[in-house]
């Protein structure tokens, strides 16, 4: 089975919006593992709008499931991930100045980056991915840096998915398939929802991990984190 890593992010933006602690954050990640999630995800960004690094320490001390940091690999996320040592890494190259992720890597022509970002976090122990397009020359960019895992950037699949739900899913059904020829896991992440999810999850093998926040989020106002999270899980059901 698919596993779920709920991305918490949003619980802090609403905390940070009103300052004090509501939501609390840490219960909230302990509550989305009680609820059935297998992981959970954080993304600290460099100013800190939603999860803050002091967050991610905090976590740290309590988190049971699968940890993923993910990120821009900037020299602050760099150590905060190395003192804390998660399961799993993720790097994301997404600027200052985006609301949210909107690319993967050019594996090829940040290659040196990559390169020695990956091999430094690996020797702590960490399992690292590398957030790509569904692009097979991308990704076999990324196993040439060393990376574990990929996570494919599902922002385009899921704006395509109401319109033409074949040719959306296409381009990361070949990029899935270049990931497991040459040993890469396969993890996904953006704009997936309880509309597009289990589409994609069945068309795409050997996929370990989706990585969800936003929509699902948003459908816990409506229908309860609770339920939202067995929702999810059903969706990744084989």
């Amino acid at each position: 089975m698919t596993r779920l890593s709920v991305n918490i992010n949003k619980f802090a933006t609403l905390r940070n919006a009103r300052g004090g602690n509501l939501p609390d954050v840490i219960k909230a990640a302990l509550d989305c593992e009680r609820f059935g999630a297998q992981g959970i995800t954080v993304h600290p960004r460099p100013d800190q709008r939603h999860i803050r690094y002091s967050d991610v320490l905090q976590l740290k001390e309590v988190v049971k499931t699968e940890f993923n940091i993910e990120g821009n690999p900037v020299p602050e996320w760099v150590e905060i991930v190395k003192q804390v040592k998660p399961a799993q890494a993720t790097l994301v190259p997404d600027s200052t100045d985006v609301i949210t992720s909107n690319h993967g890597w050019n594996t090829i022509l940040q290659k040196n980056i990559l390169v020695d970002i990956v091999s430094e976090l690996k020797a702590y122990g960490i399992r690292v991915s590398v957030f790509v397009d569904p692009i097979p020359e991308m990704v076999e960019g990324a196993k040439e840096v060393g990376a574990d895992r990929i996570e494919l950037y599902t922002g385009p699949y899921a704006e395509e998915f109401p319109l033409n739900n074949e040719h959306a899913i296409a381009k990361y059904i070949s990029a899935a398939k270049v990931a497991h020829k040459i040993g890469l896991g396969i993890n996904a992440g953006h704009d997936l929802n309880l509309h597009n999810l289990k589409y994609f999850k069945q068309h795409i093998p050997h996929l370990a991990e989706v990585s969800i926040g936003h929509a699902l989020i948003c459908d816990a106002i409506y229908l309860g984190l609770e339920n939202t999270i067995q929702m999810y899980l059903r969706q990744l059901k084989d």
